[in-house]
Formats: structure tokens, C-alpha cells, sequence
């Protein structure tokens, strides 16, 4: 749980938070008194008598459900304070004050918690005491809490709540009467089941940083907790596994018709579904494409399930929770006849700013034609050569090298996260373990540049940024101006060969890179080594001479590189992490020959 916030006030967080959406959708209005996000009424077409759908809730849950306020969803929305239902008095005033004047009735969504159901209620049976027409729907999809847990007060509502938002929204903005939207409003509610799990709970604005300490005493690092809720209500286990064992077990909670407890809906392998993967907030996208994959992979594979779709993002959300849940949609028969299933509710166009709905109907149902992916070898055949070496002690000497990295990673990684972005030590152990790996499976050769060109291509397929192109370039050079020195027949590769290549690699390497000797990059490993070499035909002096160039980049302002625009003074303590990883791979180099 981070407990660091850039709005503290949680009272102004709520307030500009809401005002933001009338920014980024010129047809909402926002009523700061109350808190509610409505529809302009200009922005509602008179054309046609339609109904309201309007939901409401705690805030913290973000877009949920104000950044669905819009054409094709809902009409208006009634906020609380973070994780706090609005009040009576809130709800009676948007649906007395805040819903378009030729409104034929009004649907309330809400989620099955106390003070939603309570609050919402109340305010519904005043609207129906002063004459208005007004349906409730309540949604509770959550199977992570069980028919004994949850007792008389039933499960919570979370991410599937956003399906029936959508759908229901969907059928007012087509005309359809509050009572044909409310029915298929529950038949959603029935047909849709979730369950999450969340690495921490949430840290709430203007609570004390302490609560972050206690949270992590709570539940440790590397531990899981399925079924907590969105509002950092608890879960139903806590255990300590991987992403893809911890999914199985969320989708047998869904979907295991065994569990009489939590077996809610009967969804078999000839049925039609959607999948929703709801992040609490906290995960990068990286993470969550991640666990979508994941997730359909074990639908199809231990259910027979293929989703006709797959909807991803913060849908309902919980701050900046490090957490995502699962939903499950059974697409039903809505008994509406053609354009009125699930799918097409789904399906419909909106309006909102918190909808993510970027693929079109036309798109998922295109049948593509499938595509072969054959296995590239990568590189083409390369020409043999005559230069001539020792494969023994050329793979001692690159293995060696190779562990040196390998050991070396944790303080590259170290250095590079205080002047850079932290990704050289792993792509340089990405790297130094790839190569190691094609050397244990493949055959040693007395032919240089066959050996050193399988090298440059592992290099070329596994390190990437800005030292794996240079990694790459100059290797590639190399190659090249070894192969210059070839000959019609066989000769040994000499120290003098090496650096004649070397020297002349370094040089072509400055049209791709203004690096010199002094600008703190791997430069200043690289030059004193093959000057050295080319000097002194020794490759030990050579290291040497690399080491003590990397340590002179301790204290060395920057010219190039992310250092130069990184803040602090905290290059002063450290070499650079590329010229300090380069130099630690050509001493083991040396130690290996």
C-alpha cells in the first residue's frame, strides 16, 4: 500500500474529481452541493419520451459510476465521500431536481451494500410518495463471499455491477419502459459473477501513513488475499502463490458447480459469455494485459470457454488498490427480439468518459483468416571463414565473462536506479544468461566469426534499449571487421587481429553515437580497452585498463544518457552502470583466456 498522495484533502480530491468530468465531456453538469453528475438537458433528445437510469455510490471508486454519466448510460449520478454513501437527501434531489422534465421513470442501480440500498432506498420511496414512477435494481456479484458468509445481508457488488450499468443504459437510451429495463436489469444481475484478489489494501488521501505500515504487517510481501472487497473490506483467504495458480482458483470460485456455496451461476462450455478484468487501480497496464491473457487462457483450457468478448481497465474501482477482479457474464435470451440481446447491449454505442469501448461489434465478429506464424531462425546463413581459433578456451573465456555479468547484475541494477531508469542490470543479465544458454546447447567451433555471429544474434533477440542497440552495432561491426581480415586460408585469430578489428569498430561506431572517453557512458570502459590492447596485444592489461575507466565515472558529471536529465547529485557515489557491467565482462574475459 502506498500512502503517498499528490491531493491529500479527500473532501477536495472528491469535489475536483467530479468537476474534471464536465471538462472532459462538455454535455455534463455538475451540482458541487450535492454531488451529482448529470446530463445536461440539452444534451438528452426530446424527440422521445425515455426513462432515467441513474446509479450512485461511495467515491474512491473511480470511473465508477460518475464517469459513466452519458449518452447510452446513465442519465445521472449520486456521489459520496470516499467509500461513504450519499445521502437520502442527495439522491431525493437528483431525481426531484437533476433528471430531464420529460423522463417517462426512472431506474435506480445501486450495489448491495448497507448504505447504498438504505439511502438509495429512502430516497426512492419519497420520489414514489411525491408521484414519480421509480424501479431499484440491486446488484451483487461478488463470489468471494458465500451463501453462509454472506447471510440474510446477501453478496457485495463490484466489477459485474459495470455490465448491467451498461446494458441498462443501453436499452433507455433505445426507449425502451422501466419496466422492460428493470427486468433486464436483474436477469443481468443474475447472470454475472466476480471475485477479486488484491496484493494490499488501499491507502485512503488524508488517513495516516501509518495505516501503510500496519497494512504491510497485514498482509506480507508475497502474499494474496482473495475475495477483498473494494472498499479494503477483507477477504475470504489469504496465501502465498503466483499469478497463474492464484486465477485458477478465482475461476474455480466462479465457475465450480460443486460449490454449493458459491455456485451462484451454471455457465457450461456451449454457453456465450463476456469476460471483464477489472483493475482496482494500482496495476500498470503491463500487469494487467498480463493477467487478462492468463485468465482466457484457463477459461479455454480447463472450461471450454471463449469469450465473444473481453472488456479491460479500471472499471470499478478502489483507489490505487493493488488488486483486479474477474467477471463473468452467462449471456442470456432478454426475450427482446433482434438488436435487444446482451451482446447488443454490450454492444451499444455510448457516451462516457469511464466506458472503455474502443473495439467496434463489426470488428469482434469478423471471422479473420488465420495466419501461420513459422518459426523465424533470425539469421540468415552465415559464410564460414578461415579465421581460426581455440573453441575451448574461447568458450572459457566468454563463459567466464559471462558470470562475471551475471554476479555483476544486482549493482548495475543498483547504480542504474539511482542515475537511470534500473534496466541495465537486468537487460545485461537477460543477455549474459541468453548467450549462455546457446552455448550449453550448441556445438563448439573452431570458426570464429561462426561462433562470435551466434553470439551477436542471441544479443540482438534479448537485450534491447539504448545499451543493447549499442551492444548491438558495434558487435555487428566487429563481425565485419574481422571478416576483412580473412583469409583464403586457414589462419589463427591473433590479439593483433582482435584489436585491428576492434579499433576499427570503435571508430565507425561514433556515426551512430557522440559518446566519448569522459561523457560517463560504457565509452569509458570500451576505449582504454582497445587502445590498450591494440597498444600492448594484452588482453589482461587491456581489462585493467577497462576497470580503471569505469571507476573513474564515479564523480563524472554526465554528457549523455538519462543521467543528464536525472535530478539529484546521487552520480557522484556511483560509477556508470554500463561502463561498470562492460568492464566486469572483459575482466572475466581476460581471466578466462
Amino acid at each position: 500500500m502506498s500512502a503517498k498522495h499528490f491531493v491529500n484533502d479527500p473532501a477536495h480530491a472528491v469535489i475536483a474529481s467530479l468537476r474534471s468530468l464536465t471538462l472532459t465531456n462538455p454535455s455534463l453538469q455538475f451540482d458541487e452541493a450535492s454531488k451529482i453528475i448529470y446530463r445536461h438537458p440539452e444534451s438528452v433528445s426530446s424527440a422521445q419520451d425515455k426513462i432515467s437510469v441513474i446509479c450512485g455510490g461511495g467515491s474512491g471508486h473511480e470511473p465508477a459510476f460518475a464517469g459513466y454519466v452519458g449518452r447510452g448510460l446513465l442519465t445521472a449520478c449520486v456521489c459520496g465521500t470516499i467509500f461513504a454513501s450519499p445521502s437520502a437527501e442527495q439522491i431525493r434531489t437528483c431525481l426531484a431536481h437533476r433528471l430531464p422534465p420529460q423522463s417517462t421513470g426512472t431506474l435506480v442501480l445501486i450495489m448491495n451494500y448497507t448504505g447504498d440500498v438504505l439511502n438509495f432506498g429512502m430516497g426512492a420511496e419519497k420520489a414514489r410518495s411525491m408521484g414519480k414512477d421509480v424501479e431499484i435494481v440491486v446488484v451483487a456479484d461478488d463470489v468471494g463471499v458465500g451463501r453462509e458468509r454472506g447471510g440474510k445481508v446477501g453478496r457485495r457488488g463490484i466489477s459485474g455491477a459495470t455490465l448491467v450499468v451498461k446494458m441498462c443504459g443501453a436499452l433507455a437510451e433505445m426507449g425502451a419502459s422501466l419496466e422492460e429495463t428493470a427486468r433486464i436489469g436483474r436477469l443481468a444481475a443474475d447472470n454475472v459473477v466476480s471475485v477479486a484478489v488484491s496484493l494490499s489494501r488501499t491507502h485512503v488521501p488524508g488517513r495516516p501513513e501509518q495505516d501503510a505500515v500496519e497494512e504491510a504487517e497485514r498482509l506480507p510481501y508475497g502474499t494474496m488475499e482473495i475475495g477483498m472487497g473494494i472498499h479494503n473490506e477483507p477477504g475470504c483467504e489469504k496465501l502465498q502463490t503466483d499469478l497463474p495458480k492464484v486465477v485458477k482458483k478465482m475461476l474455480a470460485q466462479l465457475l465450480d458447480q460443486a460449490d454449493q456455496d458459491r455456485a451462484y451461476v451454471h455457465v457450461q462450455s456451449s454457453d456465450s459469455t463476456v469476460m471483464l478484468i477489472n483493475n482496482f487501480g494500482g496495476l500498470s497496464n503491463l500487469e494487467l494485459g498480463a493477467i487478462t491473457t492468463e485468465v482466457w487462457t484457463q477459461l479455454g483450457r480447463d472450461y471450454g470457454l471463449k469469450p465473444v468478448r473481453i472488456i479491460t481497465g479500471v472499471l470499478n474501482g478502489s483507489l490505487n488498490g493493488l488488486g483486479f477482479g474477474i467477471s463473468l457474464l452467462k449471456l442470456v435470451d432478454t426475450g427482446l427480439g433482434s438488436e435487444k440481446s446482451m451482446l447488443d447491449l454490450i454492444d451499444f454505442p455510448s457516451e462516457a468518459v469511464g466506458w472503455p469501448q474502443p473495439i467496434k461489434k463489426e470488428t469482434w465478429e469478423k471471422q479473420y483468416a488465420t495466419i501461420e506464424e513459422s518459426a523465424d531462425s533470425g539469421a540468415e546463413k552465415v559464410k564460414p571463414s578461415n579465421l581460426k581459433m581455440n573453441p575451448t578456451q574461447f568458450r572459457s573465456a566468454v563463459t567466464t565473462g559471462l558470470k562475471c555479468v551475471i554476479a555483476a547484475a544486482p549493482d548495475v541494477t543498483k547504480y542504474d536506479s539511482i542515475v537511470g531508469d534500473g534496466d541495465c542490470g537486468t537487460g545485461l543479465q537477460r543477455g549474459a544468461e541468453a548467450i549462455q544458454k546457446m552455448l550449453d546447447e550448441t556445438k563448439p567451433t573452431e570458426d570464429l566469426l561462426l561462433a562470435f555471429l551466434d553470439i551477436v544474434h542471441v544479443i540482438e533477440d534479448t537485450m534491447d534499449g539504448t545499451s543493447g542497440a549499442l551492444y548491438a552495432i558495434f558487435l555487428n561491426m566487429l563481425a565485419h571487421n574481422l571478416r576483412l581480415q580473412d583469409s583464403p586460408s586457414p589462419k589463427d585469430v591473433t590479439p593483433q587481429i582482435w584489436a585491428k578489428a576492434l579499433d576499427s569498430s570503435l571508430q565507425a561506431l561514433t556515426k551512430y553515437t557522440p559518446a566519448k572517453p569522459g561523457d560517463r557512458t560504457l565509452m569509458d570502459a570500451l576505449f582504454p580497452f582497445v587502445k590498450t590492447l591494440t597498444e600492448t596485444g594484452d588482453a589482461k592489461q587491456a581489462a585493467e585498463a577497462a576497470k580503471k575507466g569505469a571507476d573513474s565515472t564515479e564523480g563524472m558529471k554526465a554528457s549523455l544518457g538519462r543521467t543528464v536529465y536525472v535530478g539529484g547529485e546521487g552520480w557522484k557515489g556511483v560509477p556508470d552502470p554500463g561502463a561498470y557491467g562492460l568492464s566486469e565482462f572483459l575482466t572475466g574475459v581476460a581471466d578466462g583466456l
